[in-house]
């Protein structure tokens, strides 16, 4: 549809008409900068004002305001001014529950009871076991090679780590410069551009350097709407702390700073410097893996090729500990960088909001996109929000400003038993943890918390256990039933064996059948019978505190596909649907397995995208939501099947009659 279309229905006053054809012109804009761009956003101001969407309204405006245009950054300063001083913003602001702007005395310290654990034990941990498994890894290559002398050996060897660490340490900040300038176009600035956008930025800013006796830190902006911050480098006086433009778009003043705060805590307590090597170290474990391989197919059969063997083995185990060692630093610097933020500014409540409007913002910015955000996705596990876990606490602020509603999406990050399984895999703490800390912190300076988290913990306590715990263990057996099917069947092939069974193709047919009996045991609990799917939107699935990644509840969902759900990948087959509640992905599976999902993406996906359908599917929650999809069904009567049960099913049968095949052939040979 054309961009005169959406113009000629605004001008109408047709803004319900109007709306969906410019929100559509604008995703599909290339030249963001266009005058034909600034028009259709201008106009989509009038049209949020005119509906009374006003907080889109307004946000829309920050952003116009930045444009390189000034007669549009002039009508977006005024716009907004009008915006903010119309009754209609007013009385928003009278009927939702007021917001806490309540700050206490900056500087005061405030006890983390146990909140994180210890922040530099887990470094000191983290670094000296890494650089152990470099060493070993160098030792293990350095008799791969023939070394004849032990001791030359082991100073070679520590020479080797001594080299990698001292390389990553500084050089890493360098090809981290080079890598943000041609991926996402990172603008450095001065701190007078900073004061422009937030000035009690500035004041933080200046405010900890002078009070650690460190420089100020590079400070760069990525010219992108969706709202992140993160900081990387080796030494405190050298680091950079790099901002998107959203971050401005999306977030007050006052909350600006605390994640300016939140960043400078990584470089005082040094841990932005401790990931980098961390980091680093792990890579170079799994580049001896790649290495030690490699000597093996060239080797034949050999010494050297066994060396090569376990050297790849133990790089391998080395650099999966190396992995978690590093998620769990991760997690762990999250929780004292957020602590440093609420004790600097005296405004735990500031970053507790900021959080959650950041999570808004990116599903916000994912909701007018067709494909998620290369810069949230490369940057995930350096910045302050995990974009996989935006989706539920974006969702509830989009639609309501009510506390006890936003809280109530924190239940399943603080209760359920999943969210502690899934989060060892996570570069953050849950979101609902991280408000829970940040809450204690503004008790502990008098303020009113935010999002009412007591109401939530009360409520927390009071959900049925038994539902929560009584299937999980259960369901954490099932998560490896097809592990466990081979491992029995593995059992039972010795146990027949030894009994005098003469059918040495047991050992191959009986863990067959195992673990197909196991895949077809997991489909069951996996993809329960839809029949009895209820009609429900996505905020209410997304507030379930006893949702699993595993159990899938049939849902029924009516929105519109607003792009796919792969990031940067054009053929994607994933989907993403839209309701009044809140947007969630939908998986696609084909019948024909991984070819038939890159052809569903390449030819039927683009002709979906923007069209009003029911979805029929299999909910879950992890770090991130999802719905593994059964039925599309378009307004226009167009049908799209999904076969995630069918491929279970198909895949756990073939196993069998394999495992059978092979023990009649075997029988008969």
């Amino acid at each position: 549809m054309s961009l005169q279309a959406g113009l000629d229905a605004a001008k109408a006053g047709r803004y319900q008409e109007a709306i969906p054809l410019l929100e559509e012109y604008c995703r599909n804009c290339v030249q963001k900068g266009s005058g034909e761009y600034c028009t259709a956003q201008m106009w989509l101001v009038r049209g949020y004002k005119a509906i009374g969407e006003t907080e889109k309204a307004l946000i829309l405006c920050q952003s116009l305001m930045q444009s390189e245009h000034e007669k549009v950054s002039d009508w977006a300063g005024k716009m907004y001014q009008k915006l903010n001083e119309s009754p209609s913003t007013q009385s928003i602001t009278e009927n939702s529950t007021p917001v806490k702007k309540a700050v206490g005395a900056a500087g005061v310290k405030l006890a983390m009871a146990g909140v994180g654990g210890n922040l530099a034990l887990a470094s000191t941990v983290t670094i000296c076991l890494m650089s152990g498994m470099v060493l070993v890894l160098g030792l293990a290559i350095v008799f791969i090679v023939g070394s004849d002398n032990p001791v030359t050996g082991l100073g070679i060897a520590i020479a080797i780590t001594l080299i990698f660490n001292v390389a990553a340490f500084f050089l890493s900040p360098f090809l981290m410069d080079l890598t943000q300038n041609w991926l996402y176009k990172t603008r450095w600035v001065e701190l007078a551009e900073i004061e422009n956008l937030s000035p009690q930025t500035i004041a933080v800013i200046r405010r900890v350097c002078q009070q650690k006796k460190i420089k100020a830190p590079r400070l760069g902006i990525i010219e992108d709407q969706n709202p992140t911050a993160f900081t990387y480098g080796s030494l405190p006086n050298s680091a950079r702390l790099v901002v998107s433009r959203g971050l401005f778009t999306y977030l007050d003043d006052d909350e600006v700073a605390t994640v300016y705060a939140h960043e400078l805590g990584h470089i005082v307590h040094w841990d932005f410097a401790v990931m980098t090597v961390a980091s680093t170290l792990v890579q170079i474990c799994y580049l001896i893996y790649v290495t030690a391989r490699t000597l093996i197919r060239g080797a034949g059969d050999s010494k050297i090729a066994d060396a090569a063997k376990t050297a790849s083995l133990v790089a391998y185990i080395f650099y999966l500990i190396g992995t978690y060692l590093l998620l769990f630093l991760s997690r762990t610097r999250e929780y004292f960088a957020d602590h440093f933020a609420a004790e600097t500014t005296g405004n735990p409540n500031g970053l507790s909001r900021a959080l959650v409007k950041i999570a808004y913002g990116i599903v916000e910015e994912g909701s007018r996109a067709k494909e998620p955000s290369r810069l949230i996705e490369g940057t995930r596990a350096l910045g302050i929000y995990d974009a996989k876990a935006a989706a539920t606490t974006g969702n509830a602020y989009r639609i309501t400003s009510q506390p006890e509603k936003i809280g109530r999406v924190f239940l399943w990050d603080m209760f359920n038993p999943w969210g502690w399984l899934m989060e060892l895999n996570s570069t953050h703490p849950l979101t609902g943890k991280r408000v829970r800390a940040l809450s204690t912190y503004a008790e502990q300076l008098g303020l009113e918390t935010e999002f009412d988290m007591g109401k939530v913990v009360g409520e927390g306590k009071h959900l049925n256990k038994n539902k929560l715990y009584g299937s999980f263990f259960l369901d954490i057996f099932l998560f490896g039933a097809e592990t466990i099917g081979l491992f029995v069947g593995i059992a039972i092939a010795i146990i027949l064996v030894s009994s005098g069974v003469n059918n040495p193709g047991l050992f191959i047919a009986c863990p067959l059948i195992g673990a197909g009996i196991g895949v077809i045991i997991k489909a069951f609990v996996m993809f329960p019978s839809y029949t009895k799917a209820v009609e429900t939107d996505v905020l209410t699935l997304m507030s379930d505190p006893y949702a699993s990644p595993l159990r899938g509840r049939p849902a029924k969902l009516e929105g519109k596909l607003i792009g796919r759900g792969d990031a940067g990948y054009k053929f994607g087959s994933d989907l993403k649907i839209q309701d009044a509640s809140g947007m969630l992905f939908l998986r696609y599976a084909s019948r024909f397995g991984s070819l038939g999902n890159f052809l569903f993406g390449m030819k039927r996906v683009e002709s979906l995208i923007n069209m009003n359908v029911g979805a029929v599917g299999w909910f879950r929650r992890g770090v991130a939501p999802w719905m593994d999809l059964i039925e599309l069904k378009s307004e226009n009567g167009t049908v799209v099947n999904s076969y995630h049960r069918f491929g279970s099913f198909l895949t756990g049968g073939f196993l069998i009659i394999l495992g059978i095949g092979f023990t009649v052939f075997l029988a008969g040979v």
